[in-house]
Formats: structure tokens, sequence, C-alpha cells
């Protein structure tokens, strides 16, 4: 009997919603069945080096990058939004077609809102229930909850209850029954490793963001006399620069080899993106985050790190490296010891 085919298809916005499927396509393997990669750009070169065993199609790219002045990113998200509507359509023609074409069983998509058909169980994951925008909260929450709506299930990857990561981004006042809550999902796993990193540097995100805050960076670490892993995020195979030896640059890191890298971390500097939140409380790691300019999920999410005791954060504008002091102050983030039933929760691809 041939298994049940699932189409996991995450956003390319940074590389955060494409590693955070990553468990849940292992989970799926674990349970018999066989999941579909789909994705553009590094997202989905990222799923195919993870899962070279698998099929994985190309869907049209949302192209979306951010502005060098993080107070204009709102706006230009804005004019930003025909082409964004435009490419919902085109999705939702290609979810169409591979339907067809592969017969599937399921959907899961991360945050794509055009990868969801009406006959098939489609589930979507997301870690905002509630959009912040500044003072347009309400309408980019509200807009969100549109689109979600279609969707069969929501996938909140967080805990329930007050000991939890996202805050009120994943935990609304307004009732959402087709909510699950996954726990912290992280591909990596802690070890208790020697120490080979003071500081390990994990970049993210669209451009130009990530070059500049990569260059900012590069500038104030090199003034340390610690051992820094410096991991670009750049799915690219041309040799990086700058190497030295007490400063070692890598394009990117996949699988065990980026899991040892940071259990081997003492602190790891990076965007307070959500999915990076969820891997290093699985870690239990000690951080220092900086939010992209603009972003206000990040802002929020880096603050309330800060606030709860956990970890430090700077403006990229503000950062040096004398502010790396701070992070002794602070516990590190901790795992909530959530455990998701997966096995119940594939139920929906079952006709459960």
């Amino acid at each position: 009997m041939q298994s049940r085919r699932i189409l996991v298809a995450p956003i390319n916005w940074g590389l955060g919603h494409a590693t955070r499927c990553i468990l849940i396509i292992k989970k799926l393997e674990e349970q018999g069945f066989t999941p579909i990669l789909a994705s553009d750009g590094a997202a989905l070169t990222l799923l195919k080096k993870e899962f070279p065993h698998l099929q994985a199609f190309g869907l049209p790219s949302y192209n979306i990058t951010y502005t060098k002045k993080g107070s204009l990113l709102k706006l230009k998200l804005l004019f930003d939004s025909p082409h964004i509507l435009r490419n919902i359509r085109k999705e939702k023609q290609a979810t169409q077609l591979l339907v067809e074409k592969l017969n599937l069983h399921g959907i899961i998509s991360d945050n794509r809102f055009g990868v969801r058909h009406p006959h098939v169980p489609s589930v979507y994951i997301t870690h905002q229930l509630n959009v912040l925008s500044g003072n347009t909260t309400f309408l980019s929450s509200r807009l969100h909850r549109k689109y979600i709506k279609k969707y069969d299930q929501y996938w909140v990857p967080d805990a329930p209850g007050k000991l939890n990561l996202s805050g009120v981004l994943g935990h609304s006042k307004m009732a959402f029954p087709e909510v699950n809550y996954l726990g912290v999902i992280s591909r990596f796993k802690k070890e208790d490793l020697p120490r080979k990193y003071d500081y390990t540097v994990l970049l993210s995100g669209p451009e130009p963001q990530r070059s500049i805050l990569e260059e900012i960076l590069l500038k104030e670490l090199s003034k340390s006399s610690g051992r820094i892993l410096f991991v670009r995020g750049v799915v690219d195979e041309k040799a990086p620069r700058l190497n030295t030896p007490y400063l070692s640059i890598k394009n990117y890191l996949f699988g065990k080899e980026l899991e040892q890298a940071l259990n081997s971390s003492e602190v790891v500097i990076a965007r307070s993106g959500y999915t990076t939140l969820m891997d290093l409380a699985r870690l239990e790691k000690r951080a220092f985050f900086i939010p992209t300019p603009g972003q206000f999920e990040q802002e929020y999410l880096a603050g309330r790190m800060q606030k709860l005791g956990f970890a430090p954060t700077c403006m990229q504008e503000d950062f040096s490296l004398a502010k790396l002091h701070q992070v002794k102050h602070y516990s590190g983030l901790k795992d909530l010891q959530f455990v998701c039933d997966f096995s119940k929760l594939f139920g929906l691809f079952k006709g459960e």
C-alpha cells in the first residue's frame, strides 16, 4: 500500500520557516507518510540538502526584500501588496497542479497563503495569530485571520498557556477553535560538548538587512580576542572571506554540523526571528538578539526575551562589542518541555 503524500511548503522569507519545517517533515516520515517538498530560492535549496531523497518542487517566488531604512519597511510592503496578491493566485494554481499530479492527501503551508486546496486537508503554520505592525496591528491581524480561516487547522509552534515563547503573537484573545499547539519545534538536540567557540553568529533574513548587519558585526567582532564562528546564512558555494585563526566564517552550516557548532558555543548572536528563538530554547543557550529594523515581530520578541531575563538585545545601529558583556547577567533561553502528540495531530490526513 502506497503511503499518504503530504505537501510541505514553507515561505522563502529568510531560512527560519524552512528550518522549522524540518522536524515536521521528519515526524511525517516517522509516522509513515511521504512528505513532498515545495518552496523557492534558498528555502527550497536548504530543504533539498536536508532531504535529498524526497521529491521537491518550485513555487512562485514572493521576492520579498527589505528596505535599508527600517522605518520604510511597512510602506514598502504596502507598495508590494499587488505583487504579493498575484503571487498568492499563482501559488493556488501551482498547488492545484501538484494535487492533480501527485494525488496529495494533505497540505502543510508555512505562511504561504495560496498553498491550500478545498478538497485536500490543509494546515497553516504560524506563530502569529496576532500580526504586530505598530499602529496598524488591528488591521494586519484581521487581514491575516481572513486568509488563515480558509484552512482546516492552524498549527502554532509554541506551548499553550502562560509559559510560552511567542507571547501575544501566538496567543490570541479571540477564539481560534482550530488551533493546535506544537510546542517548541526544532531540528536540534541539546548535547553537553566542550566549548569550541566563545561566540557564534547566526545571520539570516532578507536582503539588504542581512548584509548590513554582517558588515556591522564583522567590524565589531574583529576587535575581539575570543574564538568566533560566523555563519553568514547565505546558501552559496563561493568561499567566504576573512577567515583568521580566531574568526571562522562559513556561508552556511546544515544538520548535525550546525547542531554541534551551537552546542559547543558559549553565546549565540542572532536576529530575534521566532525559529531562532525556538532553536536556542531547545539548546538552552545564552544569546544576544539584534532584531531586523522595522520588523515589529522581531522587536517585540527581542524585548520580551530581555524583559523575562533570558537574553539582552539592542538595535543593530547601536551594537558594539562591549554590549556582549551584558549576556552574563541573563539566564539564557529555556526549553518549555511541552510535548506534542504528532500521531494525533496527523490524524487530519488520515480522515480521523
